[in-house]
């Protein structure tokens, strides 16, 4: 089984607005109910609405993938559930593309969904 990671917990989450993928953070949300013992009990909390934050998605990040390591069949179903949710991901698109032309160009990042801060090291001369 891949890991749930958060990049993919707040990338649905950012886009739950839409049917399919309000069905399948429901459908998460009721697989960790639904499911013997835990080993947290934030997660039931943590499903409940898509994580809005980093921590938050780490967090539940975590506690799925502890579960998945003690259950067989939780794992089996989450793994499931994580390609569905990779699949809602993906159908949404959002590629980024951008063409840079003429001149001398200073720092460029080209990227999606960045969450934090980006950070360079150069020095001042």
């Amino acid at each position: 089984m891949e890991p749930i990671t958060a990049g993919l917990l707040v990338a649905l989450a950012s886009g739950t607005a839409g049917a399919a993928g309000q069905q399948i953070w429901a459908s998460l949300h009721d697989l960790v109910t639904r499911r013997g013992p835990r080993p947290g009990e934030d997660e039931p909390a943590l499903t409940a609405e898509p994580p809005r934050t980093e921590e938050r998605a780490a967090r539940l990040a975590e506690l799925l993938n502890e579960r998945a390591r003690q259950d067989p069949d939780f794992a089996t179903a989450l793994e499931t559930w994580r390609r569905q949710a990779n699949a809602e991901v993906a159908a949404r698109g959002g590629d980024v593309t951008s063409q840079i032309t003429g001149g001398t160009q200073g720092t460029v990042i080209q990227g999606r969904d960045f969450h934090g801060d980006i950070t360079f090291g150069g020095r001042s001369s």
